[in-house]
């Protein structure tokens, strides 16, 4: 909690710091990587920096994490909190990182507000600071611990089994362990980050999600090449897509992911997703299948059309294996389907045209538009907001477990 002496300071200068928060956050990692350029080596995602959304992001969190201090002490953006820590533990993040990060924050609020940072407020934001790094360290300790790993040892090699083409652009590949480290299995719905070498030499991380159950010997992750649609395409998809083929190695953390399938609670599942959204969830009915569930489990899926739904095949396969599970499909080109499913429909995807279950908890994965409409109709519904997980690809600029 914060101190009695920084509270009414931080509660003063909250609308001043959240009016220029983007802009300080900008000039945070402007001056991040100019006086420590190796962090563009393996840590910092290129592609979110150039889009803005990783200052987003930053920006987002620190505000939420402020403004609880003052407003809502007692209950704190825990889940958020979450995502952030496991993202950094994807990445190897150590403690002593965070002086670097603080240093460069605390530069960008004076340079930002200038005369304005009095002693005072700058002792009341670096409090707020350090309660948000303690906060991540102690969890991120927590996380390497469960997982038996260092910041040092998240990364591993892994060998490519397999590369499989699912879609014109959406590609598997089964990776095996090569070393005799101990390896433990993924929770359902985790990611891994792959670091891909650049042409220019430095390294460059992308989580992707788990796309099938693993016992740690082998492990299945999917990949859609992204189109950069008037920007670069991205560089790690196209690489994976164009350069990576059957025994090639590849450098890869261990699973992570704050969003887990939670089965022992014997409630029924919905699972909501678009696109390349579907990845989560096929990891997800991948765990429930081999585990062998009788749980009512509903799974929503909305695409282009069949030829675009990926990893197709795996799902139809897991959903048949459970005696409790429906499938339903929206399709934006038509609602033609080969597919045995349990309905079909045209257009976006709308919940109200299926009937969902009672007391159902709801994983969503998708654009964010998709989510946000989704989430929405969900609580319109009576869904209660805790009970709707969801897992946002690249910086969570939505943070809808905090409204």
């Amino acid at each position: 909690m914060l101190s009695d002496k920084s509270q009414p300071i931080i509660k003063a200068t909250l609308p001043l710091v959240g009016a220029h928060i983007q802009e300080i956050t900008t000039r945070f990692y402007a001056h991040l990587f100019s006086t420590h350029p190796e962090l563009l080596d393996g840590i910092f995602n290129r592609g979110n920096q150039a889009k803005g959304t990783q200052q987003q992001a930053l920006a987002g969190s620190v505000a939420a994490f402020a403004s609880a201090l003052v407003n809502t002490p007692d209950r704190l953006p825990e889940n958020l909190l979450a995502r952030v820590a496991h993202k950094h533990a994807s990445l190897g993040i150590a403690p002593d990182q965070y002086q670097v990060v603080h240093d460069s924050l605390m530069w960008a609020i004076a340079d930002v507000l200038g005369d304005a940072v009095t002693p005072e407020i700058a002792a009341a934001w670096d409090e707020v600071y350090w309660l948000m790094a303690y906060t991540l360290i102690h969890v991120e300790r927590g996380l390497y611990s469960a997982r038996g790993v260092r910041p040092q040892t998240v990364w591993r090699q892994w060998e490519v089994e397999q590369k499989i083409r699912e879609t014109d652009d959406v590609v598997t590949f089964v990776v095996k362990r090569v070393d005799d480290r101990l390896v433990k299995p993924s929770l359902p719905g985790q990611y891994v980050t792959v670091q891909m070498p650049l042409p220019d030499g430095t390294r460059q991380p992308r989580q992707y999600s788990l796309s099938r159950a693993d016992n740690g010997e082998y492990r299945q992750f999917t990949v859609q090449r992204v189109h950069g649609a008037g920007s670069p395409d991205g560089q790690v998809s196209t690489l994976l897509h164009n350069e990576v083929d059957v025994g090639d190695m590849l450098t890869m953390s261990v699973p992570f992911g704050a969003v887990v399938l939670d089965d022992a609670a014997g409630r029924p599942m919905v699972f909501a997703s678009a696109g390349i959204g579907i990845t989560p969830m096929a990891g997800m009915l991948s765990h429930l299948a081999k585990a062998g569930s009788y749980l009512p489990i509903t799974l929503l899926h909305a695409d282009h059309n069949e030829d675009s739904f990926a990893l197709r095949g795996q799902i139809l396969a897991d959903i048949a294996a459970l005696p409790g599970a429906r499938i339903y499909l929206w399709y934006e080109r038509g609602s033609n389907s080969r597919l045995p499913v349990n309905g079909v429909f045209p257009g976006e995807m709308d919940i109200s045209q299926v009937s969902l279950p009672d007391n159902a908890t709801y994983h969503l994965c998708g654009p964010m538009p998709f989510m946000h409409e989704v989430r929405n109709a969900l609580i319109k519904d009576g869904v209660p907001p805790r009970d709707i997980q969801y897992e946002a690809f690249g910086p969570d600029l939505w943070q809808a477990d905090y409204e």
